[in-house]
C-alpha cells in the first residue's frame, strides 16, 4: 500500500506499519515488521483481551469487586473504578467519572493473578499471546504500559480483533461498544473530552474532536495508542485494522502524523480494484 510509505516521513529513527482486513489478510506493510518496541498502553489491549478470556473461562466475572471501594472488574475495564492515573488512590466514587488509570488496570492485573494463581504476564502469554503466535510479545511489567512487540505479531491480534477465534464474537463485541456511556474525562495528549467513550479496554472514536485517528474514521473505530508512539484501531465499518509503532515518544509529530496516515490508508482501500 502507497499510503504505509508516509511512515518515511515521520521524525522517528523507527517506524512500521500494517494494514490488515477483516478476513485477516494483510492489505500492506511497510518498514521492519519484525522490530521490538515498547508498546505503551498498547499493552492495555492485550490486557484487556486476557481479562475477557477469564471471563468467559469463569475465573473472575466482569461485576464482581475489584479495585477500590465500589469498584468492579468492569469499572477498571472501562477506566471508571475513580483510580488516579499513576497511582492506587481513589479520586472519584466508582462509575462516576473516566478517569484514564494505569493503576487500574495494575488492580486488574493483581486481581486476575489472583483469581487463576498465575502471574498475570504468564497468564497474558498463555491465553492469549501463545494461541495467536505473538512469540516476540512479552509483558515483563505492568499491564497498563509494560509491552513489547512488532508489528508482525500484532497482525495477528488486529486479525483476532475482527475474526475472534478466542473470544466469542458476543464478548468482543461488548467489550467494543460503549459502556457506562455519557461520561466525560481527559482522553491523554488529547485534552477533556465530553463525553469520552471507552468500551472495555479499548477507546471508542464516537464523535471525538480531536483524536488520533482520522477525520474518516467511523464512529465505530476502536483500539488504542501509546506514549512510546504507537497505536492501533480497528474500523469496523471500514472492515480494516491498522498497527504503527515508532520508537519516538508520542507528541506534536504523532499529533499531526497519525490522523493523515489513517485518512490515506482509508482511501487507498476504498478505491476500486
Amino acid at each position: 500500500m502507497q499510503s504505509l510509505r508516509m511512515i518515511e516521513n515521520w521524525p522517528v529513527p523507527t517506524a512500521a506499519a500494517a494494514v490488515v482486513r477483516a478476513d485477516g489478510s494483510v492489505a500492506g506493510a511497510y518498514g521492519p515488521l519484525e522490530h521490538r518496541f515498547p508498546l505503551a498502553s498498547v499493552t492495555k489491549p492485550l490486557a484487556a483481551y486476557a481479562a475477557l478470556l477469564a471471563v468467559e473461562e469463569g475465573a473472575v466475572e466482569l461485576d464482581e469487586p475489584a479495585g477500590p471501594e465500589g469498584s468492579t472488574v468492569r469499572h477498571l475495564l472501562a477506566h471508571t473504578s475513580g483510580l488516579a492515573f499513576d497511582e492506587p488512590r481513589a479520586m472519584a466514587e466508582p462509575g462516576t467519572r473516566r478517569i484514564y488509570s494505569n493503576a487500574g488496570f495494575e488492580a486488574l492485573g493483581d486481581h486476575i493473578a489472583k483469581a487463576t494463581d498465575i502471574p498475570f504476564p504468564q497468564y497474558l502469554h498463555e491465553a492469549v499471546l501463545a494461541p495467536l503466535g505473538m512469540s516476540a510479545t512479552e509483558l515483563s511489567g505492568s499491564p497498563a504500559k509494560d509491552g513489547v512487540s512488532t508489528v508482525a505479531d500484532l497482525i495477528h491480534f488486529a486479525a483476532e480483533l475482527q475474526a475472534p477465534r478466542l473470544l466469542a464474537p458476543q464478548t468482543l463485541a461488548a467489550a467494543t461498544q460503549v459502556v457506562f456511556p455519557g461520561l466525560a474525562g481527559v482522553l491523554p495528549g488529547y485534552g477533556h473530552q465530553k463525553p469520552n467513550d471507552w468500551g472495555l479496554g479499548f477507546e471508542i472514536r464516537d464523535g471525538k474532536s480531536p483524536h488520533w485517528t482520522g477525520a474518516s474514521s467511523s464512529p465505530r473505530t476502536f483500539g488504542h495508542f501509546g506514549q512510546s508512539g504507537t497505536f492501533l484501531w480497528v474500523d469496523p465499518d471500514a472492515r480494516v485494522a491498522c498497527a504503527a509503532l515508532a520508537d519516538r515518544a508520542f507528541g506534536p509529530w504523532a499529533i499531526e502524523a497519525w490522523p493523515p496516515l489513517t485518512d490515506a490508508v482509508l482511501a487507498e482501500l476504498a478505491q476500486p480494484a
